[in-house]
């Protein structure tokens, strides 16, 4: 897991690496979801404005709209989430995130979310 991991209220999280953010969903929004069967995910190239829908996860109890903590344009999608989506059960975290983003917009955008820690007591 990311130190400078920032959550959302809709249960994203977003962290910077190498100049790019990468969003994935937190591991209270797995546990709430349950088994995920399927993971739908943006183009290459798409751009989106923050709160803006990108994304939708399934699972044996729900369907989900994922939403963009902070705006940007999708550089890398992960791959082997579209071919095995059950790999976010296991750890939402590590190598569980969902896209890749450039936000030049960041330090705009971020304002309003929390550290992990902060997010994770208020969740619980």
């Amino acid at each position: 897991m990311a130190e400078n991991m920032l959550c959302s209220s809709s249960h994203e999280y977003v962290y910077e690496k190498d100049g790019y953010y990468y969003i994935g969903l937190t591991d209270y929004a797995i546990s709430q979801l349950g088994d995920i069967v399927f993971v739908e995910l943006p183009e290459i190239n798409s751009t989106y404005t923050k709160g803006e829908i990108f994304g939708t996860i399934e699972s044996v109890k729900a369907a989900s709209e994922i939403y963009m903590p902070i705006g940007g344009k999708v550089e890398e999608i992960n791959e082997q989430l579209i071919e095995k989506p059950e790999l976010l059960n296991e750890n939402p975290f590590e190598d569980m995130w969902l896209i890749k983003i450039s936000a030049p917009h960041f330090e705009e955008d971020s304002k309003d979310l929390k550290e992990y820690s902060v997010y994770k007591e208020e969740v619980e």
